[in-house]
């Protein structure tokens, strides 16, 4: 009798957690009835330094990460939510030296301004600075397969952070 009594207790815990995590999102997203739609203009390519084609990998990177994260209808103009704004920021510069004052490291930053902007809450309203840098080997060119991951990494994390500060209620 005691196997049958812990048996239903356990089959009623193990329930009970299934359902109360049902409501919860683990990428903390958090979006109002009200939103369906999401706009993501193009982002211009202003920084001092121009790598050719940044521009379009990261409004695609950026629409790609919401479509996943979210169940919001990509729209071209119109959005409940809309993302601009512009690359602001593509530099490589050394970041340790060597005994011969070359560099031993370098660092790939890329810095982003996001203008984001949710028709249905209008506090949620911000125009900020994301940033992020990838390190190479300072006797590495950065050219080719690793320049595409480099990109590729920082993108992947500008992209998460601009999502977390937009739509995630951490």
């Amino acid at each position: 009798m005691t196997f049958k009594v812990l048996k239903y207790s356990l089959m009623i815990g193990v329930f009970t957690l299934i359902l109360g995590c049902g409501a919860y999102s683990f990428t903390g997203i958090s979006l109002s009835s009200d939103t369906k739609s999401f706009q993501v203009n193009y982002f211009q390519n202003t920084a001092a330094l121009i790598e050719p084609g940044i521009e379009r990998d990261f409004t695609l990177a950026l629409q790609d990460l919401i479509l996943n994260q979210t169940n919001l209808d990509l729209v071209k103009s119109n959005g409940d939510i809309v993302y601009e704004g512009e690359i602001v920021e593509y530099r490589i510069s050394p970041t340790t030296a060597t005994s011969g004052n070359t560099a031993a490291q370098n660092r790939l930053t890329i810095s982003v301004n996001v203008i984001f902007t949710n028709s249905n809450d209008e506090d949620a309203d911000f125009e900020k600075r994301f940033s992020f840098f990838y390190d190479y080997a300072g006797s590495a060119q950065l050219v080719g397969s690793q320049k595409t991951t480099a990109i590729e990494e920082i993108f992947e994390r500008i992209t998460q952070d601009v999502i977390n500060a937009s739509l995630a209620n951490w």
